[in-house]
């Protein structure tokens, strides 16, 4: 599986994003998919996951009720809709595939996308 993010960008606060994840060469064999940030000199947290075919989301505590994650699973991809942008959220935005390959669970990461919120 190869996951590619894109949309992200230099924005000012309080400003949206869209983030979006496309799996290749599908979503098929994959369980859950999510979204992971990594802030300079931090070390890389979850933002908010679902897992694939229906089921309940995450959110982390910084993201409720600012960020909405969700999928369309005819464009093998998932989104990150991001509201109320803050300083805080700067940094890379990974995405994650927990997949069964074989009957056995292999984690795959995207490349990031780099966010930068100014105030």
């Amino acid at each position: 599986v190869q996951l590619v993010e894109s949309g992200g960008g230099l924005v000012q606060a309080g400003t949206s994003l869209r983030l979006s994840c496309v799996a290749f060469p599908s979503t098929s064999g994959i369980n859950v998919m999510a979204w992971y940030r990594q802030a300079p000199g931090k070390q890389r947290e979850l933002v908010a996951s679902m897992p694939i075919g229906g089921g309940f989301t995450k959110l982390a505590d910084s993201a409720k009720g600012r960020f909405y994650i969700s999928g369309d699973s005819a464009k093998n991809t998932m989104y990150l809709e991001m509201d109320g942008l803050r300083p805080e959220d700067t940094g890379v935005y990974y995405c994650h595939a927990d997949a069964s390959v074989g009957g056995t669970a292999v984690g795959f990461w995207g490349r990031g996308t780099q966010v930068s919120v100014s105030s």
